[in-house]
């Protein structure tokens, strides 16, 4: 299994500088990809892939993820074509279905038929990206035409799937899923067994798809100071219904319970297990506010690095 970690841009500025500082600090430990999500108020985060990605060679970038309803799959495709064009084919596109607060409360956009809509995206996004014309007319989006990009590589699409509709779609389309607020039975009973199934269905092989499990993590012995940031910070996925089934799922009372908390033994432990379950990345969120309980989260992470599953 490989360890990833999240890739960060200041979202009060676009603190270009500062993240690509961090980006290369995070090259220079090791780290060979890194995921970053887009938050409807924060900076593009395709722009700042192209600009970052230029200045750091050498490590992967995953989206976890962008969203599709606030924009068409010609305009999505030809931004990650650019990006990807531009960083030399180090893009992993991961998108997804926002939630419904912020679709119809800040886009205006229905929530409806969540699984139709994904379907119609992906008629239109994965012709263009393979560099093929696109003729998918669809009840939610409508997509015709082709782009002009010579050589553009074509990044893998993985879709940020819960339930067991999203994950056949993930299964027989794409690259696989990204999860989030997923814990290790959740994922061993539920996410991985259910993606290949849906693979297997549509002809596809296991190695066809993978499963990138996110978490908040720290490596601390304050684990109760860590808990109470994790509670501040995670609250928002205690009512979101889609998180809020994992949590439920896997027996959690709050997104608190997800979060991966404790001494480098303790964190090794819920690591392996997330690894015993199929996971093919897992990808940390250094979430303490602490710097030494972040370094340490990141040190531990790169001596952890290609945790293979236990032997039963």
């Amino acid at each position: 299994m490989q360890l990833s970690v999240v890739w960060t841009i200041n979202a009060k500025s676009v603190a270009i500088d500062r993240a690509i500082e961090n980006l290369s600090a995070l090259h220079n430990e090791g780290f060979r990809r890194v995921w970053s999500t887009q938050m409807p108020y924060e900076p593009d985060l395709l722009t700042a892939i192209a600009v970052a990605g230029r200045e750091v060679p050498g490590i992967e970038f995953g989206t976890s993820v962008l969203p599709m309803q606030n924009q068409h799959p010609m305009s999505l495709a030809q931004r990650a074509l650019t990006t990807n064009t531009i960083i030399g084919g180090r893009l992993n596109l991961g998108i997804g279905l926002s939630h419904q607060v912020v679709t119809e409360g800040m886009w205006g956009i229905p929530y409806s038929q969540p699984v139709r809509r994904t379907n119609e995206v992906l008629d239109g996004l994965l012709p263009l990206l393979a560099g093929e014309k696109a003729n998918a007319p669809g009840d939610f989006v409508t997509t015709r035409g082709s782009l002009s990009f010579v050589d553009a590589p074509a990044p893998p699409v993985y879709l940020a799937a819960l339930g067991p509709k999203m994950l056949g779609v993930a299964g027989s389309r794409t690259a696989g899923t990204v999860t989030w607020m997923t814990g290790p039975n959740t994922l061993r009973d539920h996410i991985v067994p259910t993606l290949h199934a849906a693979a297997k269905k549509a002809g596809r092989a296991d190695g066809d798809v993978r499963t990138v499990a996110m978490l908040p993590l720290s490596v601390t012995d304050d684990t109760a100071g860590a808990r109470a940031a994790a509670a501040e910070q995670f609250a928002i996925y205690n009512t979101l219904p889609s998180y809020r089934a994992m949590l439920d799922r896997e027996g959690y009372e709050a997104a608190t319970d997800a979060a991966i908390i404790g001494d480098e033994a303790t964190v090794t432990a819920r690591i392996q297990q997330i690894a015993d379950a199929g996971v093919d990345e897992f990808v940390a969120i250094a979430f303490d506010r602490d710097a030494e309980a972040r370094a340490r989260t990141r040190a531990l992470l790169r001596r952890l690095d290609d945790l293979a599953p236990t032997t039963p």
